[in-house]
């Protein structure tokens, strides 16, 4: 199976509404998938994108409240590019092999996202800067 290798990418915002409001413009014919993840305090809008169903989405994410670390990041660096969402066949397999490499982790073991998929951090000072989210590509239903 061919998973591929972007599922979204996240770009924190202040206005939720209005910033929905913005990408929809870009993607007129759909509207997106809003989401409430109250154990990361944050609201999430996932744009779909990219061809045959996968990859290449846009999130939204807006702080729930001011002790979110969404709410942390605006107030540090703005609005703007927070991570890189990466497919993982095996999210745990993965965990595993990074720490082995000694890449730090935020979340050593995985939590479920706003899709309902298991999903995990690995902190942007081992990857160039860049906070990427690890998701686990669901697996087809029968």
């Amino acid at each position: 199976m061919d998973i591929p290798l972007i599922s979204h990418i996240g770009i924190a915002v202040k206005d939720f509404e209005k910033a929905v409001q913005k990408y929809a413009i870009l993607n007129s014919d759909q509207n997106p998938t809003i989401h409430d993840v109250a154990d990361q305090k944050v609201k999430a809008a996932i744009f779909k994108g990219g061809c045959c169903g996968g990859g290449a989405r846009i999130e939204l994410v807006a702080p729930t409240s001011d002790d979110s670390p969404i709410a942390k990041f605006l107030e540090n660096k703005g609005e703007g590019l927070h991570h890189i969402c990466i497919y993982v066949e095996d999210i745990e397999a993965k965990l595993v092999e990074l720490k082995e490499e000694g890449v730090r982790l935020i979340d050593e073991t995985p939590r479920i996202g706003a899709e309902g998929n298991k999903i995990a951090f690995v902190h942007p000072k081992d990857m160039n800067g860049v906070l990427i989210e690890l998701e686990e590509f669901p697996k087809p239903t029968l």
